[in-house]
């Protein structure tokens, strides 16, 4: 007799994943928009949850006596109350350092693209305009010999400075705390105990920082007037670490050359919300981590949490609560 399968939420991005045949094969899927509107119907049957951007209220939590773990799709929980499940007994897994290298790689699309003004020359090609991309107002930033500053000098913000290094750039960091002297030399980095300093040197200000109470709002008004006019401005850590009405204004004053966005409050932007109408700023939808290949580790990675969560084992990555 086959074994019982663990029934588990699943968004319904994943029906059209090619793991989709995988995940109902393991497990007893219930997919996330039919749980939410029939939460009744199958609160004490739930194990896990194959977590996206969703999460459940502490009231939904309370009533599910079988719930064991919540694995997120991907490194950020800044969704999930870690504490909050924590009370209940569920555990909380991510998948960390499977997708460094391309967040890492995604900074240095959003930072050449705005640079060069790829976008904005694409958009000319499309109408037939190509002349007025040799005007000097077309004219994009030099990225060799430049400087970029990296707020956030975890795994991924040391994989941008490997990347930055390549393109000989002067690296400047800001951290929580400093990393090695050894560390610092392999990548050529400076590091700014004070934000405000790196601010005012970068031409490239990059942000991987998680998002956090302390982080939330990291880069308002004060922070951009210290920016260098030129300077452009990345982000691929949370998009809340940005005060974006803020962000708007210093565009639309000149405070500031450009940003890429591959993160923004809220994700996605509304169709009508001013960065989407500004020539000096380039927006992905969340695409640091979307590769086939990395995808795929994610995947197999939150299948082993939720796995390891329900049968009462050590999970592949667990978030412990602060």
């Amino acid at each position: 007799m086959a074994s019982e399968k663990y029934c588990v939420v699943v968004p319904e991005r994943f029906q059209t994943d090619p793991n989709c045949g995988t995940i109902c094969d393991l497990f007893d899927v219930v997919w996330l928009q039919d749980f939410l509107d029939n939460t009744e119907k199958y609160r004490e049957k739930i194990q896990g949850h194959f977590s996206t951007h969703t999460t459940f209220s502490e009231d939904v939590v309370a009533s599910m006596p079988k719930l064991k773990v919540v694995s997120a799709y991907g490194v950020g929980v800044d969704h999930l109350d870690v504490g909050m499940y924590s009370r209940y007994g569920v555990k909380i897994g991510n998948t960390p350092n499977v997708l460094n290298d391309c967040a890492a790689d995604q900074a240095m699309t959003l930072m050449l693209a705005s640079a060069r003004k790829l976008v904005n020359g694409f958009d000319l090609l499309r109408k037939g305009q190509t002349s007025v991309c040799y005007t000097y107002a077309y004219l994009g930033n030099r990225v060799t010999g430049s400087t970029i500053g990296i707020v956030g000098m975890g795994r991924i913000g040391y994989k941008v400075a490997e990347r930055a290094i390549g393109f000989q750039m002067k690296v400047l960091y800001h951290n929580r705390t400093r990393r090695s002297e050894e560390e610092e030399k392999h990548i050529n980095a400076t590091y700014c105990s004070n934000l405000d300093d790196l601010l005012s040197q970068s031409d490239f200000v990059v942000l991987v920082t998680p998002l956090s109470a302390k982080t939330k709002g990291l880069i308002g008004a004060d922070q951009l007037k210290k920016m260098k006019p030129t300077a452009i401005l990345i982000n691929i850590g949370r998009g809340p670490l940005i005060d974006q009405d803020a962000l708007v204004e210093a565009l639309k004053a000149g405070h500031l050359g450009g940003a890429g966005l591959d993160v923004t409050d809220p994700e996605p932007l509304p169709v009508d919300h001013p960065l989407l109408d500004m020539s000096n700023v380039t927006i992905a939808p969340h695409l640091g981590s979307a590769t086939k290949a990395t995808r795929q580790v994610m995947f197999d990675m939150c299948i082993e949490n939720i796995k390891a969560g329900i049968e009462g084992r050590p999970l592949a990555s667990e978030v412990l609560p602060s």
